[in-house]
């Protein structure tokens, strides 16, 4: 199980000693994928400018599928345009679904955002299906929170 607590931490104290987001978004992702053995692919997600469009940044796992997706589009897509965490139990019965990874079964997508300011995302995929609980998405969504300070302060 992810201790968000810790990562939380860990990027404050990177923070303090001058990292920017890039690190953070490097070692969250790490950190978060070396986390729980049912965790097989973690990636972050950016908001490129203008919003219409989210490009891949980092990730672990097998190698990603695409590298870029509009707003809307998959489920991905689909958490920024609704401005919604998404838990997806099982990926195989959506239509439009985009794999992160060739054996993913279920999708954690968690926004890293501030208040209406959505910046971008954490993905975490699994090759179980039914995988990811309330306090999976609340440790992420913790990390993600801290990921959020440190972009609206580079945006400042």
């Amino acid at each position: 199980m992810l201790n968000a607590t810790e990562l939380v931490k860990d990027l404050q104290e990177m923070r303090d000693h001058g990292f920017l987001s890039d690190a953070l978004l490097r070692r969250a992702v790490k950190t978060i994928a070396g986390s729980d053995e049912r965790f097989n692919w973690a990636g972050a997600f950016l908001l490129r400018d203008g919003g219409e469009d989210l490009w891949l940044h980092n990730y672990v796992g097998e190698p990603a599928q695409f590298g870029e997706l509009s707003v809307g589009e998959g489920v991905r897509g689909a958490a920024v345009a609704q401005v919604a965490n998404q838990n997806i139990p099982d990926v195989t019965v959506l239509e439009d679904y985009m794999p992160c990874g060739p054996d993913v079964r279920s999708d954690l997508v968690v926004l890293i955002r501030a208040g209406s300011d959505v910046f971008g995302e954490i993905n975490v995929g699994s090759e179980e299906e039914s995988v990811f609980t309330d306090e999976d998405e609340a440790a992420v969504q913790a990390v993600s929170d801290k990921l959020a300070e440190q972009i609206m302060s580079e945006r400042r």
